[in-house]
């Protein structure tokens, strides 16, 4: 609880309420854990005061106050990165969202067959938050709270294909990236292409490229507060035969309209 940078408004009587009956200091407080988070967690209280257009007092009482707080930490050369007590509201919300989308995720899985997943970018990493089990009794199954590379992945490859390339390039870093098979693109420059062809087609592919004998499809979804993505996973044969039976015009299709009435109820959610 943010508290002690909170400033008293005579004209109100409240403690920096603004017009829409919000506490302006504690909308700040947000703003810098926003910026901190989109500068890959690290920053310092220039960069901050450029990514926010806060005035320098303001963002040296706020952080101050973070930092007190346990929310952001300040290291040996006086950068500030996101704290650890961060850690559990999200392990916590990431929990909730999946326990949340359950119902899409239920019904993804009913008209595919194969496992359902929900999954976020967060730091540069996919984070599986949530799962539906395929019924066959050989199905994929990936542990919700895990983190993986995105470059290996469905939901990381589509959700990278949302961002400029040159953030897409940033976040995978320089290079060259761990092959989890001999099918596994190393190279972030040769990933481009892929990301440009997700953009176009809607939808983003892991043919084994994470683990052998495992094929994944994964679309975004739409208006979510953070990147988020559905995706399917199955037996490689399974899943390109369930690709040849459906079609892909059809298959994409369907779970983008599961994907976007996931968005669209994350919105209603968020304005409640």
């Amino acid at each position: 609880m943010v508290t002690s940078s909170l400033s008293s408004d005579p004209r109100s009587g409240t403690a920096g309420a603004d017009r829409a009956g919000g506490v302006q200091s504690v909308e700040r407080a947000f703003q810098l854990l926003e910026a901190l988070a989109e500068a890959g967690g690290v920053s310092t209280l220039s960069d901050l005061a450029t990514a926010s257009g806060l005035p320098m007092p303001t963002i040296h009482r706020l952080v101050r106050t973070l930092v007190q707080q346990g929310y952001v930490r300040q290291d040996t050369a006086r950068r500030y990165t996101l704290g650890p007590r961060l850690i559990r509201l999200g392990e916590t919300a990431g929990r909730l969202l999946g326990s949340w989308a359950r119902p899409f995720l239920a019904e993804l899985m009913e008209a595919t067959g194969e496992t359902a997943n929900l999954a976020v970018l967060e730091a540069g990493e996919v984070v599986y938050v949530g799962q539906v089990p395929s019924r066959h009794s050989m199905r994929m199954f990936t542990e919700v709270g895990r983190r993986v590379q995105p470059h290996c992945t469905a939901v990381g490859k589509v959700l990278l294909a949302q961002l400029p390339p040159g953030e897409a390039l940033a976040t995978l870093g320089n290079g060259p990236l761990p092959a989890h098979t001999v099918h596994t693109v190393t190279s972030p420059r040769e990933l481009l292409p892929q990301f440009v062809t997700a953009r176009d087609v809607g939808y983003a592919v892991d043919d084994q490229e994470q683990e052998i004998g495992v094929r994944c499809i994964a679309v975004v979804v739409p208006g979510a507060p953070t990147p988020t993505a559905l995706s399917i996973s199955g037996p490689e044969a399974r899943v390109r035969l369930l690709e040849t039976r459906a079609g892909a015009r059809a298959l994409i299709p369907q779970m983008q309209g599961i994907a976007e009435r996931l968005g669209e109820a994350l919105r209603s959610s968020a304005a409640e």
